[in-house]
């Protein structure tokens, strides 16, 4: 990464198997006011194929050495200027271009830093209790199941909504994968950050690249690896269901509150979970349920949500995300168009509160549902949008299926036992938890470990 001279912009080249390489074909990575920060090289289809033919044709460093080294580029990544450009810089810069509040961006890149020195620890939580790690084991004299890849080049199509996600696929390498990265085109800064510093904490050019390809391209990087995970919505999630690539789609996060709990009491984590981290991941609550009468709560969320103020990203009490000005009007139509026949709370007249730059920030909605089953609920929008409806225990979990988090506030240990049964809930969080709790060596949407590995006997003399 460095500063173009003649036109003032940030150039983020492609880092290949023999280093950065500058792609002829540039694009633009504007501001979200529109105005040009950073110039993005797109490599070719040929380029893609070559690298990653030298991705399997490398080796990977030894265990001890590829943990040492990611807690090193933990470190490379949060306190040394990178291609001239010091942390804070590019900090102020991911907020700017994505339009998540620079609180958030602090929180999520210190989750990667987190990440990359926890990433043995975190990875190797998947390992099943009867296997070992290594065939060398003294336990395969005896005979024992060892833990091994299921392939070994691992191909990752990034979001560009936030830079938490990146934390994820450094668990890749943590279990011997070279890894081939897709940046986002709206924030390819974390990731040829986090590459750069990789490669100067002791992994080579051939076992970690970021390829930055246009759509015509961007299959050839999943097909040239083993392994691959890619971040969309639910047309993506059913393109590559059931293959050897792994779909990260909406969460549709949720909170069920039954009669026996005073959601009173419990407020402060409701609309926390709602607007924490500007509404725009996917742990953010989208619907939440209750037992009885909805319309007072949605009416207490809507008036604590009301008073967070409009402010550009970068400001430093800014809490909710903004977009440039033509995308947040096309977020506001779908929600309109969407919500009719729901009691609106707030943000019935629109979300869009423009900043007077070409930006604009995404307000947040408060919608009373009918029913708990409603088609609203199942929808998800990348800033504090929330369905309140009603719950019954005759509608079951039901209503709370296809689910990344559920938090339950309840006395009901049957009900737990029951989210934790319903197979497409992933996670359940009981009590006053926000939906966004996470920490390195829980399971986000099960380990990537069970994606990535499997067990293998081995009995030897």
């Amino acid at each position: 990464m460095a500063r173009q001279e003649n036109e003032g912009l940030i150039a983020l080249d492609a880092l290949g198997p023999n280093g950065p390489f500058r792609a002829r074909n540039r694009i633009v990575v504007p501001d979200v006011t529109g105005r040009p920060v950073a110039e993005l090289g797109l490599v070719p289809a040929l380029f893609v194929t070559r690298t990653m033919a030298a991705l399997h044709r490398a080796t990977s460093l030894p265990a001890e050495e590829r943990i040492a080294a990611l807690a090193r580029a933990g470190r490379i990544f949060a306190e040394e200027a990178i291609d001239g450009l010091d942390f804070a810089t590019y900090e102020y810069t991911v907020s700017r271009v994505s339009g998540v509040p620079i609180s958030v961006v602090r929180d999520a890149t210190a989750a990667i830093v987190d990440a990359a020195e926890q990433a043995g620890f975190a990875a190797y939580q998947a390992q099943p209790a009867g296997a070992v790690s290594e065939w060398r084991s003294d336990a395969t004299l005896r005979g024992s199941a060892v833990w091994a890849r299921r392939g070994q080049v691992f191909a990752v199509h990034a979001a560009g909504n936030h830079p938490g996600p990146h934390s994820l696929w450094l668990e890749a390498l943590a279990l011997g994968y070279r890894v081939a990265v897709r940046p986002s085109r709206r924030e390819p800064f974390t990731p040829h950050r986090l590459v750069t510093a990789l490669r100067l904490a002791g992994f080579g050019p051939d076992q970690v690249v970021l390829l930055p390809t246009d759509h015509a391209a961007a299959d050839e990087v999943l097909r040239g690896a083993d392994l691959g995970l890619v971040y969309g919505g639910d047309e993506v999630v059913r393109k590559y269901a059931g293959s050897n690539v792994l779909p990260q789609g909406p969460g549709r996060s949720k909170i069920l509150i039954t009669a026996d709990t005073d959601w009173r009491e419990h407020l402060d984590t409701i609309v926390d979970s709602i607007s924490h981290q500007g509404g725009v991941a996917c742990i953010n609550a989208t619907t939440v349920l209750v037992e009885g009468d909805p319309g007072p709560l949605a009416e207490a969320i809507a008036e604590r949500l009301e008073t967070i103020p409009s402010l550009p990203p970068e400001d430093e009490k800014a809490v909710l995300a903004v977009q440039p000005v033509a995308a947040a009007r096309g977020i506001e139509s779908f929600l309109l168009a969407r919500a009719k026949g729901t009691r609106a709370w707030l943000g019935g007249d629109g979300v869009v509160g423009e900043l007077g730059d070409g930006s604009a920030v995404l307000r947040p909605a408060v919608h009373q549902l009918d029913r708990p089953d409603a088609p609203q609920a199942g929808i998800e929008l990348p800033f504090p949008c929330v369905w309140v409806g009603p719950w019954t225990p005759e509608a079951g979990t039901a209503p709370l299926r296809d689910s990344l988090v559920v938090t339950v506030l309840s006395g009901d240990d049957g009900l737990v036992d029951r989210l934790l049964d319903e197979p497409s809930i992933s996670n359940v969080y009981r009590g006053d938890h926000p939906t966004y709790w996470i920490r390195p060596g829980v399971p986000h949407d099960s380990y990537l470990g069970e994606f990535l590995m499997r067990t293998k006997t081995v009995i030897r003399d």
